[in-house]
């Protein structure tokens, strides 16, 4: 994207604006970090990234698949920008919010391959799931089909609106562990009818951490007339994504998980030649210039947290600065370094997500032999500071999902503290 130089991008995401003290001295000095591209490979490097972050001493945070932390620029603008509104709240002080706002969707809309006019800035993943849920015209007749192991507001709700519109959910089941990406399509594509409008599924599986080949997903039900919407809660930020190539029609995200970006902030993208189909599901001030501006149509919600809007796009440089496909590389480097140590440390581990990287992401889920995971999720915090996820259900086990600001002697540490359990 056209952005800011690379080898000075700290000091022109921060604005000029004063550092805080927490801020590490090589940030305040104006020392840079280089770029990342060709560097995945360099420890070290990782290591100066991670210095960006403001995380607790001996902290191993592993849960990018629920609450990021930002970084030290995203803190800084988005600090910044609050603390001026409360120094001036007018309208004519917060009028060029409106120039910022668009600034922010351009850089969104570039970071995930999309135009401007397709991006509405939302507030999380739950609010755009819901938009489409709510938005599309289904009636008696009408099917939508569902991943099983959607989020639940990609799954429940559409429940909630089949009770008061009359159209049938049907849902598909992959099997657990999953490596031949053709049977995961085929099992939906077994699943669609000439009744089916929508096809509705996660891009990565926030239960197993099991991923879906989207663009062959898409292709074949935008060659039989279907809508779909994809959940990217666990791909946006963290894979390098390009939705025209993956030929959804509605794609959601949100800001505080992988972008690390800024809390209650997301992003809905709606295709262009499909707007026509969703109605909006928010109506208010602005809606008569709103209207006429493609996907803004959907973001027409009222006063909004404009700091955290506009920061949206000081996370896409911090991104683009590091490069997305440097960044998604060590995601998946990350988590397949867990997997090789866990599979070393622990007799008898089970991995419910798939090795495959056309099916899977950052988000490992696995289960210990002869334990109760409720309980070593409490205890490898308490004891040790590795924060993680413990699940239930179909998929019991223990979540780990590693982030840029992770090292490979943390990766270590949070085997070394999940094998001392079993």
């Amino acid at each position: 994207m056209p952005g800011p130089d690379r080898r000075r991008f700290l000091s022109q995401l921060l604005g000029g604006a004063a550092v805080t003290l927490a801020t590490p001295a090589w940030l305040r000095a104006g020392e840079t970090i280089p770029a990342g591209k060709g560097r995945g490979e360099d420890e070290a490097y990782w290591h100066r990234v991670k210095e960006q972050f403001s995380l607790a001493p001996g902290l191993i945070l592993m849960n990018a698949a629920n609450l990021c932390p930002s970084p030290y620029p995203v803190q800084e603008t988005v600090f910044r920008h609050t603390r001026d509104v409360n120094r001036d709240a007018s309208f004519q002080n917060r009028g060029k919010f409106g120039a910022l706002k668009e600034e922010a969707r351009r850089a969104l809309a570039e970071y995930v391959g999309a135009s401007p006019s397709e991006i509405a800035i939302t507030r999380n993943t739950s609010e755009g799931n819901n938009s489409v849920v709510n938005g599309l015209d289904l009636g008696a007749g009408d099917e939508v089909v569902l991943w099983d192991q959607n989020h639940p507001t990609n799954n429940v709700s559409w429940d909630v609106r089949a009770r008061r519109w009359g159209f049938t959910v049907r849902r598909v089941s992959t099997p657990d562990s999953c490596e031949d990406a053709g049977q995961m399509v085929d099992s939906f594509v077994a699943a669609l009818t000439n009744r089916t409008r929508v096809l509705a599924f996660s891009h990565v599986s926030n239960a197993s951490g099991a991923g879906i080949p989207a663009m062959e997903v898409c292709r074949v039900a935008r060659e039989r007339g279907i809508l779909t919407l994809v959940d990217g809660a666990q791909t946006f930020g963290a894979l390098d994504l390009d939705l025209h190539d993956m030929g959804c029609d509605f794609f959601t995200g949100s800001s505080h998980k992988w972008f690390m970006g800024p809390k209650e902030a997301g992003l809905m993208y709606v295709r262009e030649e499909s707007q026509e189909r969703l109605w909006p599901t928010h109506v208010g001030v602005g809606w008569e210039g709103a209207e006429a501006n493609g996907a803004q149509k959907f973001e027409n919600m009222g006063q909004r947290d404009d700091a955290a809007v506009v920061s949206m796009a000081t996370a896409a440089a911090f991104h683009e600065a590091i490069g997305p496909v440097a960044v998604e590389e060590r995601v998946r480097g990350l988590v397949l370094a867990i997997r090789e140590r866990l599979t070393d440390a622990v007799s008898g581990v089970r991995f419910h997500t798939p090795l495959a990287p056309e099916l899977s992401a950052g988000v490992l889920v696995f289960a210990l032999p002869g334990v109760s995971h409720g309980e070593v999720f409490q205890e490898v915090y308490e004891t040790h500071h590795l924060a993680c996820t413990g699940r239930g259900g179909a998929f019991d086990g223990i979540r780990l999902s590693p982030h840029i600001y992770n090292t490979l002697d943390e990766v270590e540490r949070a085997v070394e503290a999940l094998a001392a359990h079993v």
